[in-house]
């Protein structure tokens, strides 16, 4: 069969490319590896849907969400202390919203279907096993269907974090596995009253907790979110690290829900889903080359999943990706000029928008996140601090804000150089 696009993957990178494609009066083929889309995903994070607005107008009176996010908290932990910056507005609960819960398999298959409604071919249960060559260009792609293989003029590879597709067409030029780490996820039901008394929500807001210093010395993190009626609480372990602990990541979730920050909200949930999958971390650092004769790369297949802290962003950037893609091979096709050069636009977009914007001022604060220093000192440190502070020890007088601060920096063996080379460098991440 001979489509003028293939895009490989129905996540929502493929989609959202699969929707440009379409709506421009392209043939494309959406494969998608399992039986529906979304059917193989399992996530622990919020969707920020503004990309959205572009493509899917007033997308939030039809998209399947679970719960608005109006509460965000970012929490330093030690075993005993939590020291949280929390975050509450009503605005987020209103249209056009913020952030939003959901569950995958929902939100993927709902937006797989603009695209079939555009006009794009869905094709399931169907595995791209490899590309089609004529020389050095990509000219379709071979898959495990019974009627053999597909053609295009372009393919889009958005087949995930692993893409065989883009390690396959020499895309990556290296692979560090300390880039990558592993998201394991309990879903526990607890019922919506219960949820919204302890976490002080109302009608369909949510909270999303983001955690630090949690994950018992493994580089990583923890985080908490409202569905309806369940909350999703897991970990993100660096893969390399991980494996050189004896530690198994439900012991590590086990200790999170065990927190005393923690527990008394889970109290009395019961363990409906355990789920784990690999996620991209590296960002600008890790991303591979976008194009090459025939072929785009998008989503996280290009490792296009911002991980930095503040901001813990996948989905938005997938969609991001994915539109800039299906557009610059409309008009690639427009010309009749798919090669790499004709498929410039792609990279042209994606320096104009978000996605590489993002990237690129972001790209030092991978690694400053997962610093020892930031992982383990510093949410000690704080949660010191704030203990001190608010400790009352009379008849001794306050010592006085800097002078705790001073003592506990000293305690913590951190060294002057070291706290300004991490203030500087994430003043030129988040700055």
């Amino acid at each position: 069969m001979r489509f003028d696009a293939i895009v490989v993957g129905a996540g929502p990178a493929g989609s959202a490319a699969a929707i440009a494609l379409a709506r421009a009066g392209k043939s494309v083929a959406l494969l998608e590896r399992g039986p529906f889309p979304g059917s193989k995903n399992m996530y622990g994070g919020v969707i920020y849907g503004r990309i959205l607005d572009g493509i899917i107008p007033n997308w939030w009176e039809e998209a399947p969400i679970q719960r608005w996010v109006t509460r965000r908290a970012t929490m330093m932990m030690t075993p005993t202390q939590a020291m949280t910056i929390d975050y509450r507005t009503t605005t987020w609960g209103e249209a056009p919203y913020n952030g939003a819960t959901a569950y995958r398999p929902d939100f993927d298959n709902w937006l797989a279907g603009h695209a079939v409604a555009a006009g794009a071919e869905l094709i399931c249960s169907t595995t791209a096993t490899g590309l089609l060559r004529e020389g050095t260009r990509v000219v379709g792609v071979r898959t495990d269907r019974p009627d053999g293989d597909l053609t295009a003029d372009a393919v889009i590879a958005c087949d995930g974090v692993n893409s065989f597709l883009a390690k396959e067409a020499g895309l990556f030029s290296h692979i560090e596995p300390e880039h990558y780490t592993v998201g394991v996820k309990e879903t526990i039901s607890l019922g919506k009253d219960t949820i919204d008394e302890r976490f002080g929500l109302r009608g369909l807001e949510g909270a999303d907790f983001e955690m630090i210093g949690c994950t018992e010395g493994i580089p990583g993190g923890g985080f908490l979110y409202t569905n309806l009626d369940t909350v999703a609480v897991g970990v993100v372990l660096q893969v390399t690290a991980l494996g050189a602990q004896s530690k198994r990541p439900e012991e590590i979730i086990a200790g999170v829900k065990a927190h005393p920050s923690i527990a008394p909200l889970l109290e009395g949930g019961e363990v409906k889903e355990y789920s784990a999958h690999l996620i991209p971390e590296g960002g600008f650092n890790m991303m591979p080359e976008l194009s090459c004769d025939g072929m785009l790369v998008a989503g996280d297949a290009a490792a296009m999943c911002l991980a930095a802290g503040i901001w813990l962003e996948g989905v938005n950037f997938a969609i991001g990706s994915g539109i800039a893609a299906g557009q610059a091979a409309v008009d690639a096709l427009r010309r009749g000029d798919t090669s790499d050069a004709g498929l410039a636009g792609y990279r042209q977009r994606m320096e104009t928008n978000f996605v590489l914007a993002d990237h690129r001022k972001l790209r030092g604060v991978a690694d400053l996140i997962m610093s020892e220093r930031v992982q383990s000192i510093y949410p000690q440190l704080a949660c010191n601090v704030a203990e001190r502070i608010f400790t009352v020890e009379n008849p001794r007088p306050k010592p006085g804000f800097n002078a705790i601060v001073r003592s506990e920096i000293k305690a913590a063996g951190v060294k002057l150089r070291d706290l300004a080379k991490d203030g500087i460098t994430g003043l030129k991440g988040y700055g």
